[in-house]
């Protein structure tokens, strides 16, 4: 652990993508010790709304009083929670099937490969706007519909991790002993596709932030008064350009923290497989 911490570390970016994450969990886990007014932030202040930031309010106020930075901090709460069931969802689906049709030829395989492709050739954007409004606007639905458009690219990567693994020695060295597939499978060919969904788990968190962000935009995500980034820019549209505050902070929480887990995933690909680090011997 701590050579691998050292080698992360040596990675000045993916450093700072690891700090960026982890000030996330933090304010995410902190809220309401952080929030300079977490009793406030569900409540209306009318003679405090759109107020610039200043020491009191270090964001300013939305259009309702309520202390942006305050708000910023609950939403990190929100945008956890979604990204982190949204890309373990998926995980749990893509995994075992990218397993499965790798190590078992076939018909089936070749069914739950094409049902991944017909996914895949769709823009996600738009299937989860598609899948969301057909829900209806809430938490629950974007995170379902999350899960639904991103699981096929763990199914892809492990697929074809799986299928470049399975002539290996070690596997046949297993099959000429009658260790069983499944036990194979399990226990030797999965270690060995660890990074690719390591660094997939990384960037989809990001990825999945940004998508969750943009039906939150929308009206399809979190609903008024609970404060979710993307909701947040969206109500801000017509008080732009005078409260530029109201659009920019909630903006730069999105745009860092994707930024975070686009770094900590190149990191984690270059420390976890030397064969594809970024421009360096």
């Amino acid at each position: 652990m701590s050579a691998f911490l050292k080698q992360l570390y040596a990675d000045r970016l993916a450093f700072a993508g690891l700090l960026i994450v982890l000030a996330l969990g933090l304010s995410a886990l902190l809220a309401p010790a952080l929030a300079p007014y977490p009793e406030d932030v569900y409540d209306i202040h009318p003679a405090q709304r759109l107020q610039p930031p200043s020491r009191q309010h270090p964001f300013g106020t939305n259009h309702m009083g309520a202390d942006l930075l305050s708000r910023v901090l609950f939403g990190a709460r929100i945008t956890v929670v979604i990204a982190t069931v949204a890309v373990g969802s998926a995980l749990l689906v893509g995994v075992p099937i990218g397993l499965v049709a790798g190590f078992y030829p076939g018909w089936a395989s070749e069914l739950l490969m094409r049902l991944a492709d017909v996914f895949l050739s769709l823009p996600q954007a738009v299937l989860a706007i598609a899948i969301a409004q057909t829900l209806g606007p809430s938490i629950p639905n974007v995170i379902l519909a999350l899960s639904i458009t991103y699981w096929p690219w763990f199914a892809r990567v492990v697929f074809a991790e799986v299928r470049s693994l399975k002539n290996e020695v070690f596997v046949e060295a297993t099959q000429a002993l009658g260790v069983s597939p499944w036990r194979t499978l399990l226990l030797h060919v999965l270690p060995n596709v660890a990074t690719p969904i390591i660094v997939r788990s990384s960037i989809g968190m990001g990825y999945t932030i940004l998508t969750a962000a943009m039906l939150g935009f929308l009206g399809l995500g979190a609903q008024p008064p609970t404060p979710e980034w993307g909701r947040e820019i969206a109500e801000a549209r017509q008080y732009l350009p005078e409260a530029w505050w109201y659009a920019t902070f909630p903006g730069l929480a999105i745009f860092v923290t994707v930024m975070g887990f686009n770094l900590l995933g190149d990191g984690l690909r270059d420390v976890l497989d030397p064969r594809l680090r970024r421009g360096r011997p």
